[in-house]
């Protein structure tokens, strides 16, 4: 069985610097990015956001262009993850994983150095690369 996943890279850029919002996996020993299955009659993007709102308490761009994918085992499957960035422009105070997730906001370098799926870690490694032509203010 496949399990189509969407999944985000939220990310902000404060003094000209890239800063990513991690959060914690459930069990709350791993950081990881916010993604979730995708629902019947949702886009991946519809899906990234919705996960974003409700593991994360956060709001913002998703931006529609796939920034890369990966695949893990799970529930007896194997779990297909669409990978999006999403530009965050509102942070809630409550939100519905608020009691179970912890979130953070760090520098790329560390947030590469934090989570564990190796696709993760090479994309955010990437992001200073896509960030150059899209973002104007971004600087490395």
């Amino acid at each position: 069985m496949t399990y189509p996943q969407s999944a985000v890279i939220p990310f902000r850029i404060v003094d000209g610097k890239l800063e990513i919002l991690l959060i914690t996996a459930r069990g709350g020993h791993r950081w990881i990015v916010p993604k979730g299955i995708i629902d019947d009659g949702m886009t991946a993007v519809e899906t990234a956001a919705q996960e974003a709102y409700e593991e994360a308490g956060i709001r913002g761009q998703v931006l529609t262009e796939m920034v890369g994918e990966y695949e893990y085992e799970k529930w007896g499957g194997v779990c297909h993850v669409q990978v999006f960035l999403m530009q965050v422009e509102e942070v809630l105070e409550n939100w519905p994983e608020a009691s179970f997730r912890t979130r953070r906001w760090v520098a790329a370098e560390k947030a590469r150095e934090m989570v564990q799926e190796p696709t993760i870690k090479m994309l955010i490694a990437d992001l200073p690369r896509l960030f150059q032509n899209k973002f104007p203010a971004f600087r490395r």
